[in-house]
């Protein structure tokens, strides 16, 4: 799932184009507008996080989560994924019908989840069109360098939002 999103060459400095201050004042109140919806990505994605530590911490050990706190402590996101992702599969291997159905893709609703949630918390807010296209990153291309911008309106936050939910949903059903 991604936003769509749209490219503008970079010429020489970072500029984000408004075509008049009404456009600049739509893209500021889409912005506004889409604050709610940002703080619930954070919260639904550190819910997955915190499930995640969670579900390490038994597969470490069933007796006390001390053990797989010191094991994850300082340990990021992607880290804990990749290490969900190796128990899951030693688990499997030892089951006669192999990976329960539950388990097809959560891996990677866990790294779309991440990636969306990086998408929403780094753009550029303040530089939102009157269109919801937000300023992202900066792409490297055989082109040369582009701006490239992602149209977070509200819309496409509920659909971000809707991801990360079904995601902890999965989770919290194994």
């Amino acid at each position: 799932m991604n936003p769509p999103s749209k490219l503008k060459a970079f010429v020489q400095h970072l500029t984000h184009d408004y075509l008049d201050d009404e456009d600049e004042q739509r893209g500021f109140d889409l912005m506004q507008e889409s604050l709610p919806l940002v703080g619930m990505v954070v919260m639904y994605f550190n819910m997955l996080e915190k499930l995640i530590d969670s579900a390490l911490c038994d597969a470490v050990s069933d007796r006390s989560d001390a053990l797989g706190l010191l094991v994850i402590h300082g340990m990021q996101y992607g880290a804990k994924v990749d290490m969900f992702k190796r128990f899951c599969e030693d688990a499997h291997q030892h089951m006669p019908a192999g990976t329960p159905p539950e388990y097809k893709g959560i891996v990677e609703g866990l790294v779309e989840a991440s990636r969306l949630r990086n998408l929403v918390v780094h753009a550029d807010w303040f530089h939102t069109d009157a269109q919801g296209y937000t300023y992202a990153r900066l792409k490297l291309t055989k082109k040369g360098m582009q701006q490239e911008y992602f149209q977070l309106s509200p819309d496409a936050l509920e659909d971000i939002v809707e991801r990360i939910n079904q995601t902890v949903v999965q989770l919290t059903a194994i």
